[in-house]
């Protein structure tokens, strides 16, 4: 996962409430096992209709997108987080989200900002250009609460594996004044 400090550009306005995992990336899709390759399925049965919010030319080469309350609703599905990260998204700024779709952004480096549902509105009004800085944790001219531990692996580029490794000297040590009691080698 690479750093993230902050991200300036254009914006995208899905201003739904209640967007469901399913909508975000539909069931069918889910047969692939690499992380790539779900941006073409991003709101797959919504893209089908012309005047989709997504489709429209001031979306194209969004980096952060606008959207209502609680956005990612519903199923555990990583691939939600997963398509919109590769459809471009690096941010998105909603009033609320699902508790796991939330957790399933911070471990790939997709940026969940919590802002007032009257503060999104606003700045669904000029979505032109925005920033959002997590190392001063603004969004425009708005500031946003972010847990200190996530906000640090994000900054860090830190995902689990990272983390682990940084505390590789004492594994090893660990595991060396520890041998296993059966030869797993023989498995």
């Amino acid at each position: 996962m690479r750093p993230f400090r902050s991200v300036t550009g254009r914006a995208a306005v899905l201003d739904r409430a209640d967007v469901d995992t399913d909508q975000i990336v539909p069931k069918q899709f889910l047969k692939r096992i690499e992380r790539t390759g779900f941006g073409e399925f991003l709101f797959y049965d919504w893209a089908q209709e012309p005047d989709f919010e997504l489709n429209r030319p001031e979306a194209e080469g969004a980096k952060i997108l606008l959207t209502g309350r609680n956005f990612g609703c519903g199923s555990s599905r990583e691939h939600a987080p997963w398509a919109l990260q590769d459809w471009g998204f690096e941010a998105i700024v909603a009033p609320s989200f699902g508790d796991i779709f939330r957790t399933n952004c911070v471990k790939i480096g997709l940026v969940p900002v919590v802002l007032p549902q009257d503060e999104v509105k606003e700045l669904m009004q000029d979505p032109a250009e925005l920033t959002v800085d997590l190392a001063a944790q603004t969004v425009g001219p708005y500031s946003f609460e972010f847990d200190s531990f996530e906000r640090h692996c994000l900054l860090e580029g830190l995902d689990d594996v990272a983390r682990a490794l940084r505390h590789e000297e004492e594994i090893a040590a660990f595991e060396a004044a520890h041998p296993p009691r059966f030869a797993t080698t023989a498995l």
